[in-house]
């Protein structure tokens, strides 16, 4: 009995090295054929961003599924100046005759963005007589649209502008880049020409499509008229950012209010490369509505009517406006105030310290290297100001007061 065992042993023994002498025989044979795929799959993506780039229909759709029905992307882009386009395949999955790729996308557009913006994409392939071809691109998952997979996009060049729209006449974009061209300079007066001074403007057809273009919901932004998408970080390098509009409320907005928020975004872009992870959003979005008042003539009491009720009903607020307090599915009255909290705070500063002395705040702030927001606030504060938090708060409440109170001036 023992003996059976033990060649019953041996008998497994050998029958399991063979098995792995087996798997590992097949492992670089089924190594090499993935990594074959990936090549092929690499080279198809590299024609498909060439033909882009060149503007060559023909090879763009060379690269699509043979009889298949047509991929409209290439004539939607049409308007776009793209100057480079590359993709970077990141993850493949493939079966058979089919497979599903995981792609980063480089793109810039040429003469406004200084870096390649970066996004997540999907494509799904279908192998074909020994050939791989694109079945569909799309948005990767939980990765914002880009415009043209929303329909044709309409171009404008403006003298420091350039607005991309869908579902927009040219005139009406014409109008949109004549209010941006007067924003960019207007930015320069106030912040510096320390930035290309050139703004790219996306005008979606609704805002369930703003919300797709930012890849969040779209109630997030009912109400609100612009938001500025970008990297923050101070490598000088990040890309340029994008504005996008929100026609349902940009354009109920009067020709000043229109003015006001363009001008407000165009500063989010300038400063862009000065506003880092410990800039707290009472001065990047006090900052921007400086700047888009600036030089108005709007009174406080004009400007800031939701701060100014909450005064008059003895709610002076005990502290500036916290990050959370800007969030858009909050309050609008709230969010309101939030941001009037902020642009009075800047206006402040500019008024009694300087606007010099405001613009060196915000820099210090986001170049303090401090662990966290409040410590560079408090840093700044003291280097730049001469001051410290508590007395900033006491002179801020002091300054509602005094502006929004019963009796100030409208």
């Amino acid at each position: 009995m023992a003996g059976r065992r033990g060649s019953r042993r041996a008998a497994a023994g050998l029958c399991l090295a063979a098995l792995l002498g087996a798997a590992s025989c097949q492992a670089p044979a089924d190594t090499d054929a993935a990594d074959e795929t990936r090549a092929e799959v690499q080279s198809l993506l590299d024609r498909r961003a060439e033909a882009v780039v060149d503007r060559d229909a023909r090879a763009y759709r060379a690269t699509g599924v043979p009889g298949a029905a047509g991929d409209d992307e290439f004539d939607r882009l049409g308007q776009v100046p793209v100057s480079s386009w590359t993709y970077r395949l990141t993850d493949l999955e493939a079966s058979g005759a089919r497979a599903t790729a995981g792609v980063r996308l480089s793109f810039r557009i040429g003469g406004y963005d200084r870096a390649p913006v970066t996004v997540e994409r999907t494509v799904r392939l279908d192998r074909r007589a020994d050939h791989w071809y694109v079945a569909d691109e799309r948005a990767g998952k939980d990765a914002g649209e880009q415009l043209w997979e929303q329909g044709e996009v309409v171009s404008v060049t403006g003298r420091h502008s350039l607005v991309l729209g869908v579902g927009r006449s040219r005139a009406k974009l014409r109008e949109y880049a004549d209010l941006a061209d007067r924003a960019v300079p207007a930015v320069q007066d106030a912040w510096g020409r320390d930035w290309p001074g050139r703004v790219v403007v996306l005008v979606p057809k609704s805002l369930d499509d703003m919300g797709d273009l930012l890849g969040a919901p779209a109630a997030g932004y009912q109400g609100i008229a612009a938001v500025t998408t970008g990297e923050t970080g101070g490598s000088g390098k990040a890309p340029a950012d994008r504005v996008v509009l929100n026609p349902d409320a940009f354009d109920v907005l009067g020709a000043f209010g229109r003015q006001v928020v363009l001008t407000h975004e165009t500063t989010h872009v300038a400063t862009r490369t000065a506003t880092t992870d410990t800039t707290p959003l009472w001065l990047s979005e006090g900052l921007a509505d400086w700047v888009g008042y600036r030089g108005s003539g709007r009174g406080a009491a004009q400007a800031a009517p939701g701060m100014r009720a909450a005064v008059e009903r003895g709610e002076l607020p005990d502290a500036l406006p916290a990050d959370d307090d800007f969030g858009f599915d909050d309050d609008p009255d709230a969010l309101a105030r939030a941001y009037e909290g902020g642009w009075l705070a800047c206006r402040m500063i500019a008024e009694r310290w300087g606007e010099d002395e405001l613009l060196a705040f915000y820099r210090a702030v986001g170049d303090s290297g401090a662990g966290s927001k409040r410590s560079a606030t408090e840093q700044a504060l003291r280097e730049v100001l001469d001051t410290t938090p508590q007395d900033f708060t006491t002179r801020w409440r002091e300054y509602l007061r005094g502006q929004l109170g019963q009796g100030s001036s409208p």
